[in-house]
């Protein structure tokens, strides 16, 4: 079937293709940087991964550079459609004479991350942001919780730094930045003391976002988990912690990553519980298999359903959408294009759903023809709608684009060295 075929198709229903493709361009959505080495980062590159976070493989050509990361990065860019916004975390600092070399993690500034914004800049892109509350000889394994306050009052600096630095990419780049705070506090066994870390923890937080900023510039989040190798008992910053803080503070929001829930749970039911009340939220987009094991994202029913969630509640504008995954056992530049095409299928799906039809139905309380029409509407020729947005969008179409990623590794990555 031809693109013109397929639009037809739709249009019986009422579904409008080249405006869903129009509006799936506007759509940002942030790529992570840390797929490419696997959550190494740049500042402290003696660290260990810590707090349930864990990269398994050692496939060739991780980027152990600035300058290996950017040119990875680069080659995404060229295979995924859709509109692209960088992801940082802080451990991605780049340090050089000119701006005055290394520093520790409660010291970060701004300058630090110049040749990000620059490499932005070039290409047009926003810039999310992320603390590192991890890999680090001060996480004692606690950071934002620890009883030792020479500790906290570490990280509380560092999580100030961090706003600043947000601001910083905001105002340079003009897109609000993102700046989430996720930390993996929390116990092996079953604690004595369960408050006295959430007492801790919230007034680091308040600490932390009374660094003065612009909330419509910089939009902080916290994000919640429900455990993690090493915290297996309790987690401090847990989803209910999590909700509550974002609901005191008119400068912060809720961020849900998919795979920090029960293996039951599933996001796509939490988000309109959500925007009931929140005007903003954000989502990390990943894929747990049996744990928060951060495997590449699925063109799979979860992500299609938090992609409708989305589009049904007309938030397209107001959900923050960033992919969190990273896997070392295949060709990261791979994973990568999988992961941010898969996502943007998941999200043009959303686009061309008879929703007002669907929702009509419910409201009749005609289910058998919600049923069935729901899945006649999954052999509907999505594909060639997708591969006309890759048209439109100048990049390959499935099918395509894997070859560039071979000749990427035989001609680059496999030249690293490691």
């Amino acid at each position: 079937m031809s693109y013109p075929e397929a639009k037809q198709k739709y249009a019986a229903i009422g579904v409008d293709t080249d405006a869903a493709i129009r509006r799936l361009m506007r759509v940002p959505v942030s790529l992570h940087c840390w797929q490419g080495d696997d959550v190494g980062g740049f500042d402290t590159p003696e660290g260990a991964l810590s707090g349930g976070i864990q990269t398994t493989g050692n496939y060739m050509g991780k980027a152990t550079t600035p300058a290996e990361l950017m040119q990875d990065i680069d080659q995404v860019i060229a295979l995924v459609p859709g509109r692209v916004k960088l992801n940082l975390h802080a451990s991605y600092a780049i340090f050089d004479e000119e701006n005055g070399g290394p520093v520790d993690r409660d010291k970060l500034e701004p300058k630090h991350y110049k040749k990000w914004v620059e490499f932005c800049k070039e290409r047009g892109m926003g810039c999310d942001f992320n603390p590192t509350f991890f890999g680090h000889p001060m996480c004692d394994p606690l950071t934002l919780s620890s009883p030792n306050e020479e500790t906290r009052r570490f990280w509380v600096e560092h999580g100030k730094a961090s706003v600043r630095i947000s601001q910083y990419l905001a105002e340079e780049l003009g897109e609000p930045c993102v700046m989430n705070i996720w930390t993996g506090d929390g116990y092996k066994d079953t604690p004595a003391d369960r408050i006295g870390p959430r007492l801790r923890y919230k007034q680091s937080f308040d600490e932390i976002l009374d660094e003065p900023h612009d909330p419509k510039k910089v939009y902080a989040c916290a994000e919640s988990k429900v455990f993690g190798i090493g915290v297996e008992s309790y987690t401090v910053g847990s989803a209910e912690w999590c909700l509550k803080y974002a609901a005191t503070r008119k400068d912060c929001i809720t961020l849900m990553d998919n795979g920090h829930y029960h293996p039951t749970e599933v996001v796509s039911d939490k988000i309109s519980a959500i925007l009931a009340y929140d005007e903003h939220m954000a989502l990390h987009v990943t894929r747990g298999v049996r744990w928060d094991s951060d495997h590449v994202v699925l063109f799979d029913d979860e992500t299609k359903e938090i992609c409708k969630e989305i589009v049904r509640c007309d938030a397209l504008d107001r959900v923050f959408i960033a992919l969190d995954y990273f896997d070392a056992s295949i060709n990261r530049i791979g994973a990568w294009v999988t992961g941010f095409r898969n996502l943007q299928k998941a999200l043009l799906f959303a686009l061309l759903q008879p929703n007002e039809v669907l929702k009509k139905m419910q409201d009749e309380g005609d289910f058998g023809s919600l049923l069935a029409f729901g899945e006649e509407l999954k052999t509907f020729p999505f594909g060639e709608v997708f591969d006309e947005y890759c048209r439109v969008c100048g990049k390959p179409l499935d099918g395509e684009w894997y070859p560039a990623i071979k000749a990427y590794e035989k001609d680059v990555l496999a030249k690293r060295g490691h």
